[in-house]
């Protein structure tokens, strides 16, 4: 590791989501790691499944403190769960799991979803202009605030819907103008989820036992102390967040149906003949590789807790471990032609946490480790926003589809253009 005297960060920044190849081009065709250093440590850059199973490793790792704080604080919130481990991370995962996790609750999600995407549709056929990403914003958030128990009308959870998804958008890029506005609205945040936790508290809301908003309002912590109400606050927005945040995977689905005519023919007659917006396999499948390729988180940085080696590279104690997060969906070594856009490889992969190089969302067990337990709610509100987005009442446009990807996060840059076809009609007529 000594050799690597030169600090990375300013190539992050620079590069964006061509940071991965800048430093796989280091090392030899096919290598599991390679060393750098960030933020003026030695570090070690990890793929495929080995560096899975190395980043996720409890006896080798750690999470706490290694996301660089100005992200921390933004995208994730002070204290959150994403920066715990051991017994402390599994007892506040566990809630995370019975909220999201469960079919039960994602089944309870999807004629949410159905409803809110149904109405950014006929949205659409009448004439609207709204982009795919802010009809994302829209559907998804104001689907997953009703079925996280949350309080007020449509159009104030499409304005939070809003701010989380600014977070989000401002939260990679503290050198821009955007990144301020992405402070501001954590902290409007945080303040609006602590209010609510209190009000559940103090008996003025009363949400459905098993919402949400319900389930960290009364969370315990190892001790059987309440959370303070600025933490339970944070994890209920962790509990619904990451859906919104989905809608820029909703703008990269909505390039790949604009590329790939026969897909969107496809899936609308999926959609015609089930009679459904939601669950159809053909729209799972090809959310499934929008997940796969598009650029959304292109790392995550852990600490080695005692000297590891991979590939035979070697990092001492101390040292950042930071999985190539998209760099392993695309391994040419874990995935056949795997620069290709091809939703027929999800066909009929009903367990896809099986797969260890399918890491969108993070690697490992659900329960144990830190793979997202709202990773089945995501896949649910892509695949529905997928098959809204193949009706033949509207047509995705050919402009601002391109992607910037020194930019993170990125998405295309209209958001996909929406418009109505002029064919008219609703997909189960």
């Amino acid at each position: 590791m000594g050799r690597m005297a030169i600090d990375d960060s300013l190539a992050l920044l620079t590069r964006g989501y061509g940071f991965g190849a800048h430093l796989w081009r280091r090392t030899r065709a096919g290598a599991r790691a390679v060393p750098f250093r960030l933020l003026g440590k030695p570090s070690l850059f990890v793929r495929g499944a080995e560096g899975v199973e190395l980043f996720y490793d409890g006896d080798r790792t750690a999470r706490h403190g290694a996301m660089p704080a100005l992200v921390q604080r933004t995208l994730f919130g002070v204290g959150s769960v994403h920066s715990l481990d051991g017994a402390e991370h599994r007892h506040r995962k566990a809630t995370f799991v019975d909220v999201a996790y469960e079919d039960e609750h994602v089944r309870r999600l999807t004629p949410l979803l159905a409803e809110e995407w149904g109405r950014e549709l006929a949205a659409w056929t009448a004439g609207g202009h709204r982009s795919a990403y802010d009809a994302g914003v829209g559907a998804i958030g104001r689907a997953v605030m009703r079925w996280a128990g949350l309080p007020g009308t449509p159009a104030a959870k499409t304005r939070w819907a809003a701010r989380l998804a600014q977070v989000v958008d401002g939260f990679g890029v503290p050198y821009s103008p955007e990144y301020l506005p992405a402070v501001r609205n954590r902290h409007w945040s945080d303040r609006h989820a602590a209010r609510l936790v209190e009000a559940v508290r103090g008996g003025r809301l009363t949400p459905a036992e098993g919402s949400a908003l319900y389930e960290w309002a009364w969370h315990r912590d190892p001790e059987g102390a309440l959370l303070p109400p600025r933490t339970a606050g944070i994890e209920l927005q962790n509990s619904f967040r990451p859906a919104i945040a989905v809608a820029r995977f909703v703008a990269f689905a909505a390039k790949e149906l604009h590329d790939h005519p026969e897909w969107r023919a496809r899936i609308a007659e999926e959609t015609r003949t089930r009679r459904s917006l939601t669950d159809g396999p053909a729209a799972v499948a090809f959310a499934q590789e929008v997940r796969r390729t598009a650029p959304f988180v292109p790392m995550l940085p852990a600490w080695a807790t005692t000297d590891v080696e991979l590939d035979g590279e070697r990092l001492p104690a101390g040292g950042r471990v930071v999985l190539d997060i998209l760099g392993t969906d695309t391994d040419d070594r874990s995935w056949p032609d795997a620069d290709r856009f091809d939703p027929g490889r999800f066909l009929g992969v009903d367990d896809y946490e099986s797969l260890r190089t399918f890491v969108p969302h993070g690697g490992a067990d659900v329960a144990t480790g830190h793979r997202c337990p709202g990773e089945k709610v995501a896949i649910a509100a892509l695949a529905t926003a997928v098959a809204a987005l193949s009706d033949p009442g509207v047509r995705i446009l050919d402009e601002g589809l391109e992607v910037d990807r020194r930019r993170l996060p990125t998405k295309p840059a209209s958001g996909g253009r929406v418009r109505a076809s002029g064919s008219g009609g609703c997909p189960f007529h």
